[in-house]
């Protein structure tokens, strides 16, 4: 039996606006990404994301990402290595002091959206993210892109590393994300996305939007909860897996 580690970015809701659906999302994922406050979520919001998680066992990770509440975090910034640094590590501590105060451990730290992307084309940021996670606390694993350079940073550190693929997005030739602004970047439908993840899982390999096939490592997959009909479409895909033995649990306990 192999297992799955399904993990789904969460709490991304701010004051008066809602995105995602976590109450129906967390009974269907193993890991949950909390946004922090600076690309969505605020304390309200944060607090009341750690307490679903701590109901639903599932586990938590704390999800950085850029200052930008206005554009979701998906701008890119261009920050020093210090200015990096110091927003990671402020992000990790309120996650982390929030949830040790109901009980919580917080095992992994994954960056958001833009900073994602910087961290896998620029070595400053990278490093900065990862000495910031490592001066916090060295037992954090770190998700990154499936044989990314973050995870490769992450690993030089001696940090655990947790590589991530994306059931809802298809890939380029060179193991990026195809851009949300091009035709073809979102797995929609739910019998494609489970055959693309057991080939993921049983080859190593997966097909890219050109049609080439390339090599990929999976710990977790990442559904986001901030998609349209993303909870009946996880449903759709665990239904499409059902008979294939597989085991769903977080790949770190």
């Amino acid at each position: 039996m192999k297992t799955i580690d399904i993990n789904a970015d969460l709490g991304e809701s701010f004051g008066a606006f809602k995105i995602g659906n976590d109450a129906a999302m967390l009974p269907l994922v193993t890991s949950a990404n909390v946004a922090c406050g600076f690309h969505a979520s605020d304390p309200e919001t944060l607090i009341h994301t750690i307490d679903l998680v701590k109901q639903n066992n599932v586990t938590l990770g704390c999800h950085p990402g850029y200052r930008d509440l206005e554009g979701f975090g998906r701008r890119d910034m261009s920050l020093s290595y210090k200015e990096v640094y110091a927003l990671v590590k402020y992000q990790i501590a309120a996650v982390d002091g929030l949830a040790r105060s109901v009980g919580v451990k917080m095992k992994y730290v994954k960056p958001h959206g833009a900073l994602y992307n910087k961290a896998e084309v620029c070595k400053k940021t990278r490093q900065a993210i990862v000495d910031s996670i490592y001066d916090y606390d060295e037992s954090l694993y770190v998700m990154g892109m499936s044989m990314g350079q973050l995870v490769k940073c992450a690993e030089d550190k001696g940090l655990g590393t947790i590589h991530e693929v994306f059931l809802d997005r298809a890939y380029n030739d060179d193991g990026t994300l195809v851009s949300r602004n091009s035709e073809g970047a979102m797995i929609k439908d739910a019998r494609e996305a489970a055959a693309r993840l057991e080939e993921m899982i049983e080859v190593g390999s997966v097909i890219t939007i050109t049609g080439n096939k390339i090599p990929i490592k999976v710990d977790s997959v990442c559904v986001h909860g901030d998609t349209e009909g993303a909870v009946q479409f996880l449903k759709d895909v665990f239904n499409e897996l059902k008979t294939k033995n597989y085991q769903f649990q977080s790949v770190v306990n």
